[in-house]
């Protein structure tokens, strides 16, 4: 049982009954309302204390509303502290008066557009989409990463490209952990990690392996990867729930990465769970 503290920097949390979010058309396992008061059933005598919540792709046009959504539950619950939401980032320059509109608000940290459905695997890098990222760097806002690891080199690219914004790749690059598929995400993961501006997220392992038969050997050549490239100072826990019941609990993914990180110091374990994303997240 962990019992040092935890910041979850990847809580998503949805009600269908109030906002459209097409995706969940196609997955029944996750066609329903999850809220804050599920999230704290499901972490129920677990520290975890601070919460970053994490753009659920609802319909755009509502995406004012989701952001009132996630404000409502966190009078409910205060943990959550920061909020990543959607922007037109491929508007280029018209998506800027969006963006200083969001880093207004003390809440709002980043912003996340949704990579890994683009059927371009370099989608990222079109003038516009490359010009808006780099806005947000302007903005004082970070962009975060979600592809999964085909559109790796596009990534690496894209951060060469805008080097004043910060960045944060989530999930690891979603490699090929179900085929144990480790190159060429390997020497992406290699490539990103020397680039002084990007973070990585260690999260949604689980959902990229085997959902019902995988173990903890599956992840660790993955894992392994990133604790080496990108080291202790940039990598931090996120839980990616309720995404990730699709293939564990949220005990069972703590678990497994409290056993992945066994032989880790104390203080390495600490910046992965909490202190890199107090700094990265600019939290109180």
């Amino acid at each position: 049982m962990h019992n040092s503290a935890i910041i979850d920097t990847h809580l998503h949390i949805w009600d269908t009954h109030r906002l459209r979010y097409p995706w969940l058309d196609n997955s029944t396992a996750l066609n329903r309302p999850h809220t804050i008061r599920e999230y704290q059933q499901v972490t129920s005598g677990l520290p975890v204390t601070r919460m970053v919540f994490l753009q659920c792709d609802c319909d755009p046009v509502q995406r004012k509303d989701e952001i009132a959504y996630v404000k409502e539950s966190a009078e409910l619950d205060p943990r959550i502290e920061a909020i990543v939401p959607f922007a037109p980032i491929e508007s280029g320059s018209a998506v800027q008066p969006e963006l200083e509109a969001l880093a207004a608000d003390p809440m709002i940290k980043g912003v996340r557009r949704l990579l890994q459905g683009e059927s371009d695997v370099a989608y990222c890098l079109r003038p516009d989409f490359v010009r808006g990222v780099q806005l947000l760097g302007g903005a004082g806002l970070h962009f975060e990463i979600c592809i999964n690891h085909r559109q790796m080199e596009s990534a690496v690219e894209l951060v060469r490209r805008c080097p004043e914004t910060r960045f944060i790749l989530d999930h690891i690059g979603k490699p090929a952990i179900k085929d144990g598929v480790l190159s060429p995400w390997r020497e992406q993961i290699a490539a990103l990690a020397e680039l002084p501006n990007v973070w990585c997220k260690v999260s949604g392992m689980v959902t990229e392996a085997d959902h019902a038969h995988w173990t903890i050997d599956d992840l660790r050549p993955y894992a392994d990867v990133v604790f080496d490239r990108f080291g202790f100072d940039r990598v931090m826990y996120g839980s990616d729930w309720p995404v990730a019941t699709l293939a564990s609990t949220y005990g069972r993914w703590l678990e497994t990465l409290e056993a992945l990180t066994a032989d880790c110091s104390d203080d390495e374990r600490d910046r992965l769970f909490q202190r890199n994303a107090v700094a990265f997240y600019r939290l109180a």
